[in-house]
């Protein structure tokens, strides 16, 4: 299902719910629907999207998210428990075990409204404020009594890919298996505008990056040529005690690495802690409505660590070997008369 507000129902009674098998790479399935609602308070009052999901909600990716509170326990009998972002807690003025009453305007019912109090148990900041702004989740039974469904009939059903990078191909199959009522969606279309700029983010990772290896390895071989050049009477001498043009231009390689290491240590320390400072500190704060986020987000992953520091000691020691060559054309005679 395509929209946000669900007004059109979908029976659960599907070949793919629960397991979709039909289509690899899908790792969960699970049940929504969304309506819009009012969240109203004695001095102001907030449009949100009120979805409803069930007990075979994945909560794994909000925990990491939860602020205060708990998630909701939808297994059991109905209840009004409802999660909402801190950005509408900030807004409303509301707090853990708080009543929010929230109005729904009621389809073909000459525009009546209806009204649910709900109770606030867990807040969360996913730090998007697009969707913070908008989402409250609640129990999907309201929804279907609000909108008058049958216990077996939902919004939509949303799927989980075991590989984000196969999203695009696991969309086009599973939009071709789709029953022709129905419409499928992949996230990215839905959310295209934010994607397009995480897409660009990346680019521009791999473009500084790639600028910085650049400048450390022209800098390396600046360093290079200027200890070559003092110690030219030193290459003279061990060539003429019958040292080979390798084995001198292996002394400086090393001299060079030892060198790269003591930066790449100092460079790690340095920036993985300004990185932690931001991510524990949120020094630095963005406009959501340019940047989507609220701070500038921080993703630390041992493994990058490693890779980023092996391919520049890589890098930056191959382009060192060209500038070496250069031992191989040093008179040992000229090279100890050299001052």
């Amino acid at each position: 299902n395509n929209s946000v507000d669900s007004q059109v129902p979908i029976s659960m009674k599907q070949d793919f719910y629960p397991e979709f098998t039909s289509v690899e790479g899908i790792e969960h399935i699970q049940i929504t629907a969304s309506k819009g609602g009012i969240i109203r308070t004695a001095t102001d009052f907030e449009g949100v999207v009120v979805k409803g999901v069930g007990a075979d909600y994945n909560w794994e990716y909000f925990k990491e998210y939860l602020v205060e509170g708990r998630l909701p326990n939808f297994l059991t009998t109905l209840n009004d428990e409802v999660l909402i972002s801190a950005y509408l807690a900030n807004r409303l003025n509301f707090s853990l075990g708080d009543k929010m009453n929230t109005f729904f305007l009621q389809e073909n019912s000459q525009q009546k409204t209806r009204s649910r109090g709900f109770t606030i148990v867990g807040i969360y900041s996913s730090g998007f404020q697009e969707f913070d702004a908008q989402y409250v989740l609640t129990d999907i039974r309201h929804i279907q009594r609000l909108n008058k469904w049958e216990k077996d009939e939902v919004g939509a059903f949303e799927l989980f890919v075991t590989d984000f990078d196969e999203l695009t191909s696991i969309g086009n199959k599973v939009y071709e298996i789709t029953p022709s009522e129905m419409n499928a969606i992949t996230i990215r279309d839905r959310y295209y505008t934010i994607f397009e700029w995480l897409d660009l983010f990346d680019f521009n990772i791999v473009l500084i990056i790639g600028i910085m290896i650049l400048i450390a390895g022209i800098n390396m071989i600046t360093a290079l040529m200027v200890l070559i050049l003092e110690r030219t009477q030193m290459i003279g001498i061990l060539k003429a005690i019958g040292s080979t043009d390798w084995g001198v231009r292996k002394i400086f390689l090393y001299n060079a690495i030892y060198i790269i290491c003591v930066g790449l240590f100092w460079g790690n320390l340095i920036g993985i802690g300004l990185l932690l400072l931001q991510k524990y500190g949120k020094l630095i704060t963005l406009d959501p409505d340019t940047y989507y986020v609220t701070e500038a987000p921080i993703y630390l992953d041992a493994s990058y660590v490693i890779l980023l520091n092996a391919g520049t000691l890589f890098l930056c020691l191959f382009m060192l070997l060209i500038p070496s060559y250069i031992i191989t054309k040093i008179s040992p005679v000229k090279a100890i008369r050299f001052e």
